[in-house]
């Protein structure tokens, strides 16, 4: 009896912990979501899943922005006749271009981010809260090259969004796009993210996009993408569409390239990159027989910048590059993003292939520009 009366208790306690979890997970479904990584979905007061609580948590932090651009005004050869009105021309004002867009607060300094092309050529930027209040805009800096653009808005109390994990994305998570579509004003539409890391796109120099079907309009860019806890995950920037309307095809930036690009404007007022003055393509498999690459990855040499850090380093056309700092380069859009990421002023090894030997140069990585001029 001694001998089995501790195994009794040691099974009353098991079976006790047993139903209490099994009641907390009956009564509290969300807990073990939330315990998943996953994001519980509300219901509404009908009982019907709702994204409320989500957009309740991120709108407030998305803005509109009224961006002005004065312009030069047509001229009419015969206004300016001095045979019709002598010194008594008309006076012509300057033209008001006025565009649209949207923005979000990440920092409660007033620190917002939206697109480089929603105030790219503005002489005014307006800043709309959801709450009425509004605020002259001050363009901190813009990177056009991920397209993307730091407004600072001179405000007290300000929302800033709660920022969730864009690198643990799964195609198939729900999403919701907030922003200002055709300046109706604050419009949230969901969907799912239909791919991630999409690069070949053709719209920006660096590209990571986040694709999604949630529909984005014109004045939606700059605006946020958030997932089903209200956090942002993406800056929403361009559509792919015949028609100029939402088909289903939209692209975001995702919130931690946006951030790294923020913080480098904020601190500097320009995002400085690493650059070597040479234009590469991915190799096809006839050309690596005839160049006699054997390893995967690697790029061929189409151009270098005259006097550029390539030239310098005696990189030419047909070049294979296969390493630079001991890292294989895996492609064009990987080699450069390893050398945006190199610091100016510092000294790298470049491997490469030339008529079938494997050679190694050394380069002094520059700044890089934004329109470098290359020589074939």
């Amino acid at each position: 009896m001694r001998s089995t009366t501790p195994l009794l208790f040691v099974f009353h306690s098991v079976t006790a912990g047993l139903a209490v979890a099994f009641l907390i997970l009956l009564l509290f479904p969300d807990w073990l979501a939330g315990a998943r990584g996953r994001h519980p979905l509300a219901q509404g007061h009908n009982g019907a899943p709702s994204y409320a609580e989500a957009v309740a948590r991120a709108a407030p932090a998305v803005v509109n922005l009224y961006t002005t651009r004065y312009a030069e005004p047509r001229r009419d050869p015969l206004l300016e006749d001095p045979v019709f009105f002598g010194d008594q021309r008309p006076h012509l004002n300057l033209r008001t271009e006025t565009s649209l867009g949207s923005g979000v607060i990440l920092d409660a300094r007033g620190y917002l981010l939206t697109n480089h092309h929603v105030v790219a050529g503005a002489d005014a930027i307006e800043v709309a809260l959801s709450d009425g209040r509004t605020a002259p805009g001050l363009l901190v800096g813009t990177d056009p090259e991920t397209d993307l653009a730091v407004i600072r808005a001179d405000l007290h109390g300000l929302p800033a969004i709660g920022v969730g994990d864009s690198d643990a994305l799964r195609v198939g998570d729900v999403v919701l796009a907030i922003g200002n579509p055709f300046g109706v004003g604050q419009t949230v539409t969901q969907g799912i993210i239909s791919a991630t890391g999409r690069n070949r796109v053709g719209i920006n120099t660096f590209e990571n996009f986040i694709q999604t079907d949630a529909a984005i309009n014109p004045g939606n860019s700059g605006g946020a993408l958030v997932n089903g806890a209200g956090e942002l995950i993406g800056i929403n920037t361009a559509i792919i569409s015949q028609s100029g309307g939402a088909q289903g095809v939209g692209f975001a930036i995702p919130v931690a390239m946006a951030r790294e690009i923020m913080e480098d404007i904020i601190r500097d007022g320009t995002v400085v990159r690493g650059w070597l003055g040479m234009e590469t393509y991915d190799l096809t498999p006839g050309q690596r027989r005839a160049l006699a690459v054997r390893e995967q990855g690697g790029v061929i040499v189409k151009g270098v910048v005259l006097n550029g850090p390539a030239d310098d380093a005696d990189l030419r056309p047909r070049d294979v590059v296969t390493h630079i700092n001991d890292v294989p380069v895996q492609s064009a859009r990987h080699g450069l993003e390893i050398i945006s990421r190199l610091k100016p002023g510092s000294e790298i090894a470049i491997g490469i292939i030339r008529d079938g030997q494997r050679l190694r140069r050394e380069a002094t990585v520059a700044e890089r520009p934004l329109m470098p001029f290359l020589r074939g």
